[in-house]
């Protein structure tokens, strides 16, 4: 591949989200310059949501991509430079690492990946219109916006039965729609779910379409057994159908886990130094990786945050160790 151009950093960050941000701020603030490749797509999820009210330090809430904004420029006013355009191949084999972006190549003594993981979508026009708009993909992030309201589930895994069990705290009712005539979800997870009143079960059921014009209004509901459709009144539909983590560019690089998150710290088999204090280390020395490409379990802005602050620290004290 022909490179037209090479730049070398000590820190390059790829990912913009509250994880890639964080990273580059606490990087920047050591004087480390961080260059972040952002992507087309900058901002991370946040960018998809309207209002957060769980992200420390907003009493009356903030909306996501102003958040997002903010840290942006924050971590900008300590030295932060951007790309806004997308990875395309990564060198880890030697260092200085080689990252490529389209016909340019940037290098760097360490690196931190901070790709996220995209939600599954149910690929119908009005969800990806109405979104934050009573469509969510995170009933912890939005779930107190719908009180006293009726909403809806799209699932039968894990994932959508702890959503529905956690919703009922706010709605009168929430609706599991699950294509399947049982749950796939663990035994305990289904009998919580069971044995709550406000969960109502559609079995052999699909969403066909997200109603609503400026929010959301209801669902068109087809059984996929009869082929018969019906509309369900509603306020809000949660989509918790599981998550892709964005890590195909990371294939055969570094140490995914059979779900294709990036494996870190204590949990990787390949581990480069088995003694190391580094949390956020990945099979690679000198990679570490943060946020939601690693943490399929709790995927909130303010884990990613704290966890883009753990990296860019081990990254910091891993350049310590070679004198940098």
């Amino acid at each position: 591949m022909l490179t037209t151009m090479t730049n070398h950093h000590k820190v390059i960050v790829i990912g913009s989200g509250p994880s890639g941000l964080t990273a580059a701020l606490y990087s920047a603030r050591a004087n480390l310059n961080p260059l972040v490749i952002e992507g087309f797509e900058a901002g991370g999820q946040l960018m998809l949501t309207t209002e957060v009210e769980n992200f420390p330090g907003f009493v009356d809430g903030v909306m996501g991509p102003e958040l997002m904004d903010t840290i942006r420029k924050q971590a900008e006013r300590f030295g932060t430079t951007y790309i806004s355009q997308d990875v395309t191949d990564v060198d880890f084999t030697s260092r200085p690492f080689k990252i490529s972006v389209g016909e340019d190549t940037y290098t760097a003594d360490t690196v931190i990946v901070s790709t996220g993981a995209s939600a599954k979508m149910l690929g119908l026009e009005n969800e990806k219109r109405l979104m934050g708009r009573g469509v969510s993909t995170c009933a912890t992030c939005d779930g107190a916006f719908f009180r006293d309201q009726e909403l809806a589930v799209a699932g039968g895994g894990d994932s959508a039965v702890e959503e529905a069990n956690f919703l009922t705290r706010f709605a009168t009712t929430v609706n599991l729609v699950h294509r399947r005539d049982s749950l796939r979800a663990s035994k305990i997870m289904q009998d919580r779910a069971m044995a709550n009143p406000k969960i109502k079960f559609h079995w052999n059921s699909v969403i066909e379409d997200v109603l609503g014009e400026q929010s959301v209004r209801g669902l068109k509901i087809k059984d996929t057994v009869t082929g018969d459709t019906r509309e369900l009144p509603l306020k809000g539909v949660f989509v918790a159908i599981g998550h892709t983590p964005n890590t195909s560019l990371f294939k055969d690089k570094l140490e995914l886990d059979d779900a294709g998150y990036l494996v870190v710290g204590d949990k990787l088999t390949n581990d480069w130094d088995p003694k190391s204090p580094y949390a956020t280390r990945t099979s690679v020395e000198g990679v570490f990786g943060a946020g939601d490409v690693v943490d399929h379990t709790y995927r909130q802005a303010i884990t990613a945050a704290g966890m883009g602050c753990q990296s860019a620290i081990d990254a910091e004290r891993w350049l310590e160790t070679l004198g940098q």
